[in-house]
C-alpha cells in the first residue's frame, strides 16, 4: 500500500525501490521550510530510490521536532539532531555517514538550490562522474538577486579558493553537489570540516583528482528564515583555506594560538606602562601586566582559537584558572631555556627567541590537552 502521510492533507507516496541517493540537508532553524523542500524532492525524485536526511544543530524553533514527526509518516525522511555540535561542514559529514545511499547529495535548507538541478546532478554521476557541481558561475547559472556587494564578495572569495587550492572548478563554494560515496570516504580521512564549505574541503582533501561535472543552476531568494552569512563565516572559510594550504606544515590552531599570543605581547606592554606612569613600582605594574595579559590571552583564545571547545558557564571559570596554571609554568619553562641557551654562549636574542618558543609550544600543547580538551 501507498500511505506515506507528511501531514493531514499531504501524501508522500512509499515505494520499494533501492536506495540510490540520499540528500543531505544541514539546517538551524529551517522549520519554515522543511515541509515545502520535502515535497519538491519528492516530486523531482519520483521514480527512484531516495530519502532524505536533515542534520539539524539543535534548532530552537522545533526544526527536529517538526521532521522527526513527518518522518513518522515517510520513510524517505530522516532526522539526525545534534546537541552541543555546530557547523554546516561537520553536519554534512555526520549526514554523510548516517546514509547507506551510494550517492549523496547536499543541499541548503532554506530552498534556496533549485530542486530542478538535482536529478542531473545524480546522472552525472551515473555518467561517472565522482563528484557532480550545482555552479552559478557558467552558462544557465546565475545568482538571483543578490546586490553588488554580496556579488563581488562571492566572487573573490570564490577565486581565493581557486587560486589557494588549485582547481579549476567555477563555483568551489557551491553548497549544492552530488558525490559518489567512495569518492567521499577517499576524502573523508583528510577533511577539515571546518566551517560552511565542504565542497572545497572535500576537493582539496581528496588523496587523487576528482572528476568533477558542472551543472548550472539559478539561485533563489530565501523565501522563509534568516541568512546565516556574517563574519564568523568569512572567518571560518578564510581558516579552511589556510588549513588546505599551510594546515600540512603547521596546525592552524597553533598560528591562530601564536598570534593571539602577540595581541597579548601588546596588552602587556600598554598595561605595564599604564600602570607605571602613576608611579607604581615595576613589579606591580609587570605582575599587573601579567595577569591582565593572560586573561586576554584566555578570553580571546576561548572565542577564536577554541571557538569549537568553547567553555561556558562555570566551565570558563575553571578553564581559567587552569589557563593560568599553565601559562606560569610556561613562563618557568619560557626563562629556563633562554637562561640555559645564553649560559651556551648563544646569542642572546637567539636564547630569548629559544625561550619564547617553548613556553608557546608548552602553553598551546598543555592548553589544548586540560583547558580546551575536547
Amino acid at each position: 500500500m501507498r500511505h506515506d502521510i507528511l501531514n493531514a492533507d499531504k501524501i508522500l507516496p512509499v515505494d520499494t525501490l533501492p536506495l540510490e541517493v540520499a540528500v543531505v540537508v544541514p539546517t538551524l532553524n529551517e522549520a519554515a521550510n522543511v515541509e515545502k523542500l520535502i515535497e519538491k524532492l519528492s516530486v523531482v525524485l519520483a521514480g527512484r530510490g531516495w530519502e532524505v536526511v536533515f542534520v539539524d544543530d539543535n534548532s530552537p524553533d522545533g526544526t527536529s521536532e517538526l521532521v522527526r514527526r513527518i518522518g513518522r509518516g515517510s520513510r524517505h525522511v530522516r532526522i539526525v539532531q545534534r546537541v552541543g555540535r555546530r557547523g554546516l561542514s561537520s553536519a554534512v559529514v555526520e549526514g554523510i555517514l548516517a546514509t547507506a545511499a551510494p550517492v549523496v547529495a547536499v543541499m541548503d535548507g532554506d530552498l534556496q538550490h533549485s530542486e530542478d538541478a538535482l536529478p542531473r546532478l545524480i546522472d552525472a554521476i551515473a555518467g561517472g562522474a565522482d563528484i557532480a557541481v550545482g555552479t552559478r558561475y557558467v552558462a544557465g547559472g546565475g545568482i538571483g538577486e543578490w546586490d553588488q556587494d554580496r556579488a563581488r564578495m562571492s566572487r573573490l572569495a570564490t577565486r581565493a579558493g581557486q587560486i589557494a587550492l588549485g582547481t579549476d572548478v567555477s563555483d568551489p563554494m557551491s553548497g549544492f553537489f552530488a558525490v559518489r560515496r567512495d569518492a567521499f570516504e577517499r576524502a573523508l580521512p583528510r577533511l577539515s570540516a571546518i566551517g560552511f564549505k565542504i565542497l572545497i574541503d572535500i576537493l582539496a582533501s581528496s588523496p587523487t583528482p576528482l572528476k568533477v561535472a558542472e551543472i548550472p543552476y539559478q539561485f533563489r531568494t530565501r523565501e522563509a528564515g534568516e541568512s546565516k552569512i556574517g563574519a564568523r563565516v568569512i572567518a571560518e572559510y578564510a581558516e579552511l583555506i589556510a588549513d588546505k594550504t599551510i594546515g600540512r606544515f603547521v596546525p592552524v590552531r597553533l598560528l591562530k594560538f601564536l598570534m593571539v599570543g602577540g595581541l597579548g605581547v601588546f596588552v602587556h606592554l600598554a598595561v605595564l606602562r599604564t600602570i607605571l606612569g602613576t608611579g607604581s613600582a615595576f613589579v606591580t605594574a609587570q605582575t599587573s601586566a601579567v595577569i591582565t595579559a593572560i586573561a586576554f590571552n584566555f578570553f580571546l583564545n576561548n572565542s577564536f582559537t577554541y571557538a569549537d571547545r568553547k567553555l561556558k558557564g562555570w566551565r570558563l571559570v575553571g578553564g581559567l584558572a587552569s589557563f593560568y596554571a599553565i601559562s606560569a609554568l610556561g613562563a618557568v619553562a619560557n626563562i629556563g631555556i633562554g637562561t640555559w641557551m645564553a649560559g651556551h654562549d648563544e646569542r642572546w636574542w637567539v636564547a630569548g627567541v629559544a625561550g619564547v618558543l617553548v613556553g608557546a609550544i608548552w602553553n598551546f600543547a598543555m592548553s589544548s590537552a586540560l583547558t580546551w580538551r575536547k
